[in-house]
């Protein structure tokens, strides 16, 4: 029991969350805090809204945008490298990387007209963007698995189906999940701007400072922001020692 509670002292994503849970119920304990740091300001805290109904919202428009660029991703990086798909993996990988390349604030102009403000707009601009590291590791994930490993699954009467889901994927997933990492966490800094056009996100004090001129709204958000991105990528990290630890049963 000593131990555990000595190893659950040293793990950084145990102090994130529970820094990151304090903030977050006790951020209306800080309006003092913020009031005698911006003295010059009449509204020194973001009151428009709760914080924890915000940082709610903002992880589950993660969420949903992760979920579908992981969906679209992988099947796409699947099916290119499987034979029937090999030669659609050139223009693949090129529609992917042009999500990417178009900044996301262009696609939120470009989806609001067709799909109206909120939350829709704001889940296409993150899927589309949060797509790109997870092809790419995908792709990379499956290429690093060995052909002796295809060749010993085809020996032993495997079919295609069952090499994938018993062999290649389980091989390529600490791969995977690491491309996966990359798009959640990323996404949890873009998904700020998604307020620009109404969703709810932990962006929109950040998007009220902006525009109204106030740096404590702007740090309130940030922090918040700062904080779940860092926790996420701890519990990522985790997540791939496990999986790198673990061993499938003979």
């Amino acid at each position: 029991m000593r131990t555990r509670a000595h190893a659950l002292a040293a793990e950084p994503l145990f102090w994130t969350t529970l820094g990151f849970v304090v903030l977050l119920l006790a951020m209306p304990a800080t309006k003092p805090a913020f009031a005698a740091l911006f003295p010059e300001l009449d509204r020194p805290f973001y009151e428009q809204d709760s914080y924890f109904r915000l940082a709610l919202a903002h992880l589950g428009i993660v969420a949903a945008s992760s979920i579908a660029a992981v969906a679209v991703a992988l099947s796409a990086g699947i099916f290119v490298t499987r034979p029937a798909g090999v030669e659609f993996r050139a223009i693949t990988e090129s529609v992917v990387a042009l999500g990417q390349t178009f900044p996301p604030v262009a696609v939120l102009a470009l989806a609001v007209p067709l799909t109206g403000f909120g939350t829709t707009p704001a889940l296409i601009a993150l899927t589309l963007y949060g797509m790109l590291p997870i092809l790419q590791n995908t792709l990379a994930g499956l290429a690093s698995v060995p052909g002796d490993v295809r060749d010993a699954g085809r020996g032993m009467g495997m079919t295609g189906a069952q090499i994938l889901l018993r062999l290649e994927l389980p091989l390529a997933a600490p791969v995977i999940l690491a491309g996966i990492r990359t798009s959640v966490v990323i996404n949890v800094g873009t998904a700020t701007i998604a307020s620009t056009v109404g969703a709810r996100t932990l962006g929109l004090p950040i998007i009220v400072g902006l525009n109204g001129s106030n740096l404590a709204y702007v740090l309130q958000g940030a922090a918040l922001v700062g904080l779940l991105g860092v926790l996420l990528d701890l519990a990522f990290a985790r997540g791939l020692r496990g999986l790198r630890q673990w061993r499938p049963p003979a």
